[in-house]
Protein backbone atom coordinates (compact mmCIF):
# COMPACT_ATOMS: atom_id res chain seq x y z
CA UNK A 1 0.00 0.00 0.00
CA UNK A 2 1.24 3.44 -0.88
CA UNK A 3 0.14 6.83 0.38
CA UNK A 4 1.02 9.83 -1.77
CA UNK A 5 1.12 13.38 -0.53
CA UNK A 6 3.09 16.08 1.22
CA UNK A 7 4.19 15.41 4.81
CA UNK A 8 3.19 18.78 6.26
CA UNK A 9 -0.36 18.62 4.81
CA UNK A 10 -2.94 18.30 7.60
CA UNK A 11 -5.09 15.89 5.60
CA UNK A 12 -2.10 13.67 4.87
CA UNK A 13 -1.21 13.67 8.56
CA UNK A 14 -4.73 12.50 9.43
CA UNK A 15 -4.58 9.72 6.83
CA UNK A 16 -1.19 8.53 8.09
CA UNK A 17 -2.42 8.53 11.68
CA UNK A 18 -5.51 6.55 10.68
CA UNK A 19 -3.50 3.91 8.81
CA UNK A 20 -1.05 3.61 11.70
CA UNK A 21 -3.87 3.39 14.28
CA UNK A 22 -5.33 0.47 12.34
CA UNK A 23 -1.94 -1.25 12.05
CA UNK A 24 -1.85 -0.93 8.27
CA UNK A 25 1.61 -0.96 6.71
CA UNK A 26 2.14 1.56 3.94
CA UNK A 27 4.89 3.30 2.05
CA UNK A 28 4.80 7.10 1.94
CA UNK A 29 5.61 8.89 -1.32
CA UNK A 30 6.44 12.56 -0.79
CA UNK A 31 5.45 14.63 -3.86
CA UNK A 32 7.93 17.34 -2.92
CA UNK A 33 10.95 15.04 -2.68
CA UNK A 34 10.06 12.26 -5.12
CA UNK A 35 7.80 14.11 -7.55
CA UNK A 36 5.03 12.67 -9.67
CA UNK A 37 5.21 11.09 -13.10
CA UNK A 38 2.97 11.24 -16.13
CA UNK A 39 2.47 7.46 -15.89
CA UNK A 40 1.43 7.69 -12.25
CA UNK A 41 -1.02 10.52 -12.84
CA UNK A 42 -2.42 8.98 -16.03
CA UNK A 43 -3.24 5.80 -14.13
CA UNK A 44 -4.99 7.72 -11.38
CA UNK A 45 -6.91 9.83 -13.87
CA UNK A 46 -8.18 6.73 -15.66
CA UNK A 47 -9.51 5.42 -12.36
CA UNK A 48 -10.96 8.50 -10.67
CA UNK A 49 -11.08 11.27 -13.29
CA UNK A 50 -9.66 14.75 -13.18
CA UNK A 51 -12.60 16.27 -11.29
CA UNK A 52 -11.90 14.04 -8.29
CA UNK A 53 -8.10 14.27 -8.45
CA UNK A 54 -7.74 18.02 -8.95
CA UNK A 55 -7.76 20.10 -5.78
CA UNK A 56 -9.53 23.38 -6.49
CA UNK A 57 -9.15 24.65 -2.95
CA UNK A 58 -5.99 25.94 -1.39
CA UNK A 59 -3.40 28.52 -2.27
CA UNK A 60 -1.85 26.85 -5.33
CA UNK A 61 -5.14 26.75 -7.24
CA UNK A 62 -6.12 30.18 -5.93
CA UNK A 63 -2.93 31.77 -7.25
CA UNK A 64 -3.39 30.43 -10.78
CA UNK A 65 -4.44 32.95 -13.41
CA UNK A 66 -8.13 32.71 -14.30
CA UNK A 67 -7.29 31.71 -17.87
CA UNK A 68 -5.30 28.71 -16.59
CA UNK A 69 -8.16 27.65 -14.32
CA UNK A 70 -10.62 27.98 -17.21
CA UNK A 71 -8.38 25.86 -19.46
CA UNK A 72 -8.68 22.78 -17.22
CA UNK A 73 -11.46 20.87 -18.94
CA UNK A 74 -10.34 17.25 -19.28
CA UNK A 75 -7.80 14.66 -18.17
CA UNK A 76 -5.11 15.96 -20.53
CA UNK A 77 -5.29 19.57 -19.35
CA UNK A 78 -5.46 18.52 -15.69
CA UNK A 79 -2.50 16.17 -16.19
CA UNK A 80 -0.35 18.97 -17.59
CA UNK A 81 -1.17 21.21 -14.64
CA UNK A 82 -0.59 18.46 -12.05
CA UNK A 83 2.81 17.67 -13.55
CA UNK A 84 3.77 21.34 -13.38
CA UNK A 85 2.23 21.99 -9.94
CA UNK A 86 1.79 18.79 -7.90
CA UNK A 87 0.23 20.79 -5.05
CA UNK A 88 -3.02 20.86 -7.07
CA UNK A 89 -3.37 17.08 -6.66
CA UNK A 90 -6.00 16.27 -4.04
CA UNK A 91 -4.13 14.72 -1.15
CA UNK A 92 -3.56 12.15 -0.04
CA UNK A 93 -3.91 9.51 -2.72
CA UNK A 94 -4.09 6.00 -1.29
CA UNK A 95 -3.13 3.25 -3.72
CA UNK A 96 -3.00 -0.51 -3.31
CA UNK A 97 -2.07 -3.04 -5.99
CA UNK A 98 -2.33 -0.39 -8.69
CA UNK A 99 -5.82 0.74 -7.67
CA UNK A 100 -6.71 4.11 -6.21
CA UNK A 101 -8.63 3.40 -3.02
CA UNK A 102 -9.18 7.00 -1.97
CA UNK A 103 -8.36 10.61 -2.80
CA UNK A 104 -8.38 13.06 0.05
CA UNK A 105 -9.11 11.76 3.53
CA UNK A 106 -12.36 10.80 5.15
CA UNK A 107 -12.15 8.71 8.34
CA UNK A 108 -15.31 6.76 7.49
CA UNK A 109 -14.04 5.93 4.00
CA UNK A 110 -10.72 4.72 5.41
CA UNK A 111 -12.46 2.52 7.99
CA UNK A 112 -14.56 0.91 5.23
CA UNK A 113 -11.67 0.17 2.87
CA UNK A 114 -11.09 -3.46 2.05
CA UNK A 115 -7.37 -3.95 2.57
Amino acid sequence: MKLYGIPNCGTVKKARASLEAHGIDYEFHDFKKLGVTETMLSGWLKQVGWQKLLKKTGPTWGQLPDEVKASIKDDASALALMLEKPNVIKRPVLEHKGKVLATGFNETDYKNLDF
